[in-house]
């Protein structure tokens, strides 16, 4: 018998024989690795950060030497070892072409490493990326069904749009494989590619279909994950599965009342993991279409009211009913039943699911409020709740639930909240109650109490809205302007050194009405006694020198001080604490100590008027705010055409002025003034007529009565004087004693609704100046077509430069040049046009500027 009757092929034993001697070999020259469990027993057992870092770059140095070797009978291992260390946050980029010679082993465990490896080290940011989809495509058609989820799930997590569309028909065919396992997995990388790229939706719509019909849960779950995607993406795959609504209510219906499977069941409740899914797809068809929802609202309440509520299992499909019945065109009725079923989620002992009640219920408060007014008091509750994040949400949903029915008792437990809530709460609170109050008040007096509480329990966490608020209200309410001044000086009087909002508020009004607070009657205020002036100068002393006041505060308290001079008697008292300030250290304080002083020596005869109380401020809401226009414009008539087309309109400014072309100039950008001849006296009267005198006289005059409707600012008839003691409060020792004759001081040409435009004047030669106007906008929108136009007495030449821009965006100027010449240098008054357009309304204002000084023309 010979060698060949056995099969024996001694070429092919000895090369056997000699790989299987090389590899003992390698084995016996290469060391065994470090397992992967004792490497994280090492890691762990590192006491410092230092240690660690230590063990991780010593094995990392290993990890390079293997693969530079190129040790194929350990690459397995350090692999799954590198990959460790990179979820610690360390470097393994190194490892990334390791992965690809894995990937390419025809062994499935390395085939499991490297794939993993792949998901973690690659992405499409990544050139190696691209190598791998040869890889893919080879594992798709795998007759191992592992092999082939292993490479879905790869591509479903690192693939680029490229690779999408490469490998998308693979998937699609996948989809459609009798092999329930590779089904799944390919719905699932189908989901992750139309998120992708979601052009390529088209090629898994019919698979995508057929998947609904299946007996399996898996793939009924995944194929029901792909649709809610497809859907919430395309409206016209939303259309499209509209009519598997019927398909949806049967699976839903089954898993309701099927009877007990173990393989399903969760808690006892048949698969809550598919009924999840198929509530939230439920939610995505039926919003916004009236038949869809129709057909869901039975099967909604059946679950609703079906559903074991003892385990979480029940309480997450509930909650999912809820937010399907919310966002669907559903019953009247339902929705009711779906507002119940968070209120019985709030007196739940799992805080958790209370919190995702009451995050629900803030939601869904604007859709059916009577519904959720009725477990008012079980959210007010939640206020107490030891868990922060519950608190927040109580308070944010009780706030949505003030009316003007429950205003009262509201406040009454958002106080008692105030009073104890946590810092961080308090300016978010305070500033909520005041808006309510001033939305839903009953009355003045109750409105001034609660704001007054308000101010007392939020302390120094008030916000600046909060004190404005309150001191528009008092100067508003002037019936009840005694009874609170009394009730802010009993607080005042206390120790409030952790209350500045309260002490600014009290010295305001104490300020304002300290002779009431002298005279008002006892019983207006409870437990409140009337003090003497010397009391209320000693707390306002203590106030002052108090280190725990911030400057603001005694700023508005040395404000409040001075004013007292003109109420109370004790004028000495009060110009000797006022004029300590005159050295401090503050200058703001500082300022002030220097300029009320003036006003009890040289200048006490302006003191009374000076300090006289301020006349009632109206609360503006911010409703009107937005209206379309405010008062003074709806008087004016507003073009129709666009301010910057206006054509045959030279004379338009005199149009709306009441007057002629003939008497004054209306100088648009680049337009100059050439008549500097003499007008006739006919002309001079008209021109009387139409500027009120601005001709005749040096002195400023009020414009003549021509029952022309006019808007005027700053016109003040003393400006002049003034000007000429400008620094007439600090006294001779501070004056500048001049204007200087080149610059002249900046002037106020206008100021409302947010914009304000300024003159800076430059004497350029004896009979002419250049003003320099800035615009600028103090609103929070854009000021779009602005325009500027300006008219002067004919006696003056004026010549208007372009302007820097058309548009002022917030907080932002517009700049432009005036020229004008003073042959007779006689005063100076200009009347303005401004038009722009703001939120889409066209706004038109017209003004007289005449406190130009006349020192300019010197």
């Amino acid at each position: 018998m010979n060698a060949s009757e056995h099969g024996f092929n001694p070429a092919f034993n000895m090369a056997t024989i000699k790989q299987v001697i090389n590899e003992a070999v390698e084995r016996v020259r290469m060391p065994t690795p470090m397992r992967l469990r004792d490497l994280i027993r090492q890691i762990r057992a590192a006491r410092t950060a230092a240690e660690e870092r230590s063990v991780v770059n010593k094995e990392c140095a290993y990890i390079r030497s293997t693969f530079r070797e190129e040790d194929v009978v350990w690459r397995c291992r350090n692999i799954a070892k590198l990959l460790y260390i990179h979820m610690l946050g360390y470097p393994a980029h190194f490892g990334q072409l390791e992965c690809l010679k894995l990937i390419a082993s025809q062994r499935f465990t390395d085939k499991r490493i490297g794939y993993l490896g792949a998901m973690l080290l690659l992405d499409e940011r990544q050139d190696v990326h691209l190598l791998i989809t040869n890889c893919l495509k080879n594992d798709l058609n795998s007759p191992t069904q592992f092999v082939v989820g292993l490479a879905l799930c790869t591509l479903g997590a690192i693939a680029s749009p490229e690779m999408a569309r490469d490998l998308a028909g693979e998937v699609e065919r996948l989809m459609k494989s009798p092999n329930a396992y590779i089904r799944k997995k390919a719905a699932l990388c189908a989901y992750r590619i139309i998120k992708r790229v979601p052009e390529l939706m088209e090629i898994f719509l019919p698979a995508t279909r057929s998947m609904l019909s299946e007996k399996n849960h898996g793939v009924l779950i995944t194929g029901v994950t792909l649709i809610t995607e497809m859907c919430e993406h395309s409206p016209d795959t939303l259309n499209h599965f509209k009519k598997i609504v019927p398909n949806l209510v049967r699976i839903l219906k089954n898993l309701i009342l099927a009877g007990y499977s173990p393989e399903h069941d969760v808690s006892g409740v048949s698969d809550p993991f598919l009924q999840v899914k198929i509530l939230k797809l439920l939610r995505v068809l039926g919003k916004n279409d009236i038949d869809a929802s129709e057909a869901m609202n039975d099967i909604l309440a059946q679950v609703a009211t079906n559903t074991e509520t003892s385990k979480n299992v029940g309480n997450t499909i509930l909650y999912e009913t809820v937010l399907s019945i919310m966002d669907i065109k559903s019953e009247g009725g339902l929705r009711v039943l779906a507002v119940n079923i968070l209120g019985r989620f709030l007196i739940n002992n799992d805080k958790n699911i209370r919190y995702v009640a009451l995050n629900t219920l803030l939601r869904t408060v604007h859709v059916d409020t009577s519904a959720v007014q009725r477990h008012r008091s079980t959210i007010l509750e939640c206020l107490k709740d030891p868990d922060v994040s519950i608190r927040r949400r109580a308070m944010e949903l009780s706030f949505a639930l003030i009316n003007t029915q429950n205003i009262r008792t509201m406040m009454k437990e958002l106080l008692v909240f105030l009073e104890r809530a946590d810092p961080e709460f308090k300016a978010q609170c305070s500033s909520n109650i005041v808006l309510a109050a001033e939305r839903y008040s009953p009355n003045k007096k109750w409105h001034l109490d609660t704001l007054l509480k308000v101010l007392v329990a939020a302390g120094n966490y008030v916000r600046d809205d909060v004190i404005t608020c309150t001191i528009q209200l008092i100067s508003e309410t002037t019936s009840q302007q005694g009874y609170i001044t009394l009730q802010l000086w009993k607080f005042l009087a206390e120790d409030t050194m952790d209350k500045q909002p309260l002490i600014q508020v009290a010295t305001w009004a104490i300020g304002e009405y300290g002779d009431m607070l002298l005279t008002t009657e006892i019983e207006d205020a409870h437990d409140v006694k009337r003090p003497a002036e010397d009391d209320v100068i000693d707390v306002y002393h203590r106030l002052l020198w108090s280190p725990q006041n911030s400057t603001i505060t005694k700023q508005y308290t040395l404000m409040s001080l001075t004013k007292l001079s003109t109420r109370f008697s004790s004028i000495t008292k009060i110009q000797q604490i006022v004029s300590t300030f005159s050295s401090s250290l503050h200058i703001e304080l500082q300022q002030r100590g220097v300029e009320f002083s003036q006003l009890f020596g040289k200048y006490g005869n302006l003191r009374p008027a000076l300090l006289e109380r301020m006349p009632p401020m109206e609360m503006t809401r911010s409703s009107d705010a937005q209206t379309n226009g405010d008062s003074d414009l709806n008087d004016m008539k507003l073009d129709d055409s666009p301010q910057h087309h206006i054509n045959n309109e030279s004379n338009a400014l005199l149009d709306l002025l009441g007057g002629d072309g003939s008497d004054m100039d209306i100088i648009k950008p680049n337009s100059t003034t050439t008549s500097s001849q003499p007008v006739s006296n006919s002309n001079n009267q008209d021109l009387l007529d139409l500027l009120g005198g601005l001709d005749t006289l040096s002195s400023p005059m009020p414009p003549a009565d021509t029952g022309i409707g006019l808007i005027l600012e700053n016109n003040n008839p003393v400006t002049n004087n003034v000007n000429s003691n400008s620094n007439f409060l600090t006294g001779d020792f501070l004056n500048t004693n001049s204007v200087n004759e080149v610059d002249v001081p900046t002037i106020t040409a206008f100021d409302r609704d947010g914009l304000k435009i300024m003159f800076a004047l430059e004497k350029i030669e004896s009979n002419s100046i250049s003003i320099n106007v800035t615009a600028s906008n103090h609103t929070l929108s854009n000021m779009t077509d602005f325009l500027f136009q300006a008219a002067v007495p004919k006696t003056f030449q004026l010549q208007m430069l372009s302007p820097s821009g058309t548009v002022i965006s917030p907080n932002g100027v517009v700049t432009q040049v005036l020229r004008v010449v003073n042959p007779s240098k006689s005063a100076l008054r200009m009347r303005l046009r401004i038009s722009y357009s703001l939120d889409g309304n066209i706004v038109q204002e017209q003004t007289e500027v005449n406190n130009f000084p006349t020192e300019v023309w010197d």
